[in-house]
């Protein structure tokens, strides 16, 4: 990202640019922060793509058209799944761009053996937008709420972050809503996150993993009771409760061979404060008793589907079966 901001402040841009990861208000920022720099409110020279029913020869044909009164054409594409399929015309294009023509690439996923990818690798520059650790997360806070005139101390920041989780976007919706809750105070306490900011479905889910491992029943009964009252699916509900089972038998065993909490951030592909969650959980636990969890988590989608068990019930009976003493 300081290559880019580089890049902005000289005026000397790359041919083409892909941004991908799973932070999407690091993606929505650079782009636009590359569209205003290079096009401006020109709009006869940009072009913009998104979907993944996009034609490669259309494209193609955009970026051969020369531009107008301008130096410059910027093309946009976003989520078009190129870097994940076959476009060999449009890799064989970007190793020869002409040299008015600028691309820049959003996309969420990436296979770096992809031609495209290569492509741009070799013409260009790529940037892979992470989730941000914890402590560029509260920094980043404490400067939008500064910049608001506000304040907020540690504690308060940390109960956001439990709320929301590591997603940035999320972050500044519920920022903004502090702000205006405390339109008429400078400081922002705990108290007033508990009583504004929503609490993510990810967030309760780990709050009721800390309840079934902890061996509080009627704690986890009701969060799930909640969720389904805030119409999310059980099915749904199973899926996030094994994606953190199986986030938290992954930091078990990487604890055990050694690894610090950061690298193992790194390793996962999320934010540290996530892993140190999971290393509190994992403690409760023991790695054979998540990998059974892992199966009869499995093993109750299969009867749902096949129509053994109601979603409901099934996922209440995971529930129950492992947060008993």
């Amino acid at each position: 990202m300081k290559v880019i901001n580089e890049q902005i402040k000289t005026g000397e841009f790359q041919s083409v640019y892909l941004l991908y990861g799973e932070e999407e208000y690091l993606k929505k920022q650079y782009r636009d922060k590359l569209k205003k720099a290079i096009s401006g409110d020109d709009t006869m020279n940009y072009s913009y793509f998104e979907g993944n029913k996009i034609v490669v020869k259309e494209v193609i044909d955009m970026a051969n058209t020369l531009p107008f009164f301008a130096q410059k054409r910027l093309i946009i594409i976003e989520n078009s799944g190129f870097f994940k399929s076959s476009q060999e015309e449009l890799a064989d294009f970007i190793k020869n761009m002409p040299d008015y023509l600028i691309f820049v690439f959003v996309e969420s996923e990436v296979d770096k053996r992809n031609k495209v990818y290569k492509a741009v690798s070799t013409a260009g520059y790529i940037c892979e937008m992470k989730q941000q650790s914890t402590s560029v997360l509260v920094q980043w806070i404490v400067t939008l709420l500064k910049n608001e005139g506000k304040t907020i101390d540690r504690p308060a920041v940390d109960l956001l972050l439990s709320k929301t989780g590591a997603g940035m976007d999320l972050i500044y919706a519920e920022v903004e809503k502090l702000v205006s809750y405390c339109i008429d105070r400078p400081q922002i306490t705990a108290e007033d996150v508990e009583a504004v900011c929503t609490t993510q479905t990810t967030s309760r889910i780990f709050d009721m993993i800390t309840a079934i491992a902890t061996k509080k029943q009627k704690q986890a009964l009701d969060l799930y009771y909640d969720l389904l009252l805030l119409k999310e699916p059980p099915m749904r509900i199973l899926y996030l409760l094994a994606r953190q089972f199986n986030g938290i038998l992954q930091v078990k065993e990487s604890l055990m061979r050694g690894n610090a909490n950061a690298q193992i951030a790194r390793e996962m592909g999320v934010a540290p404060f996530i892993v140190g969650k999971y290393a509190a959980q994992a403690k409760y636990f023991e790695s054979a008793q998540i990998k059974e969890a892992l199966r009869d988590f499995a093993e109750t989608e299969e009867a749902v589907k096949t129509g053994k068990i109601e979603d409901k019930l099934g996922v209440e009976l995971m529930i129950i079966k492992y947060s008993q003493k």
